[in-house]
């Protein structure tokens, strides 16, 4: 008996037209009504209300209080290599700059004392950021540092980068990283520094540095917003 496949749901068949609907559109135009949108698919407000929220979930369209909804700029393409968060974002032609919330020692934890090859409780340095690009906020990062990093908070300040700051001020060069990337849901504090809604997709990226001679000496851990970043990674064989 042949089966027959089931039918896609009605808001998934709205979500495909809507993107071919927006496919060749600038960032910034605003799109249809709900009430347009189902009048001309003839469909329920409720479906078109469902098939934009997942747009603006995956970051092809935003949604503006009071405003209406708008065609949403590309994702930054992010590609992981032994460059910092800067020089990728130039790259690209887009500007990159950190908000600094909190840099200073701390007593290393378990955790990350068995990352950076250190005894519990050992001295490490802390250094919190908020990443933007183009002045929005689209990362929340906070790297655990081995080594003694006099003035580290004014050297990043000045640098602009802290690998820029690590390798001019005290000779320390990332020669190797590796990064996990998983996914999860925005919470309380993704909310409060990354302007998105609770529960909005985001990207959680652990990054282990490591010195030419295989020391490791940066423990990193960043979440970024799911809507507007994607990341490429390049393998040369």
């Amino acid at each position: 008996m042949e089966t027959r496949p089931a039918a896609l749901p009605k808001y998934y068949v709205l979500k495909e037209q809507i993107l071919a609907l927006i496919e060749d559109a600038a960032p910034g135009t605003l799109i249809p009504t709900e009430r347009a949108l189902a009048e001309q698919y003839a469909t329920s407000r409720t479906t078109v209300r469902q098939a934009i929220g997942e747009l603006v979930s995956e970051g092809r369209l935003d949604r503006t209080q009071g405003r209406g909804t708008f065609v949403a700029p590309p994702k930054v393409t992010h590609v992981r290599q032994l460059t910092s968060f800067s020089d990728d974002a130039a790259s690209q032609g887009m500007t990159a700059s950190a908000r600094i919330l909190d840099i200073g020692p701390v007593p290393a934890d378990p955790a990350i004392a068995r990352r950076l090859g250190l005894a519990a409780g050992a001295e490490v340095h802390r250094v919190e950021r908020i990443r933007l690009v183009n002045g929005e906020p689209l990362a929340h990062e906070t790297a655990f540092l081995a080594g003694d990093l006099p003035e580290l908070a004014h050297n990043v300040e000045v640098r602009g980068s802290l690998y820029a700051a690590l390798g001019e001020d005290y000779g320390i060069r990332i020669s190797e990283v590796e990064d996990t990337v998983e996914t999860k849901l925005a919470g309380p504090d993704e909310v409060r520094l990354l302007d998105v809604e609770m529960g909005a997709p985001m990207l959680l990226v652990h990054r282990q540095g490591f010195t030419l001679d295989g020391k490791p000496v940066e423990w990193t851990r960043s979440v970024f917003r799911g809507d507007r970043f994607r990341f490429v990674a390049r393998m040369h064989v």
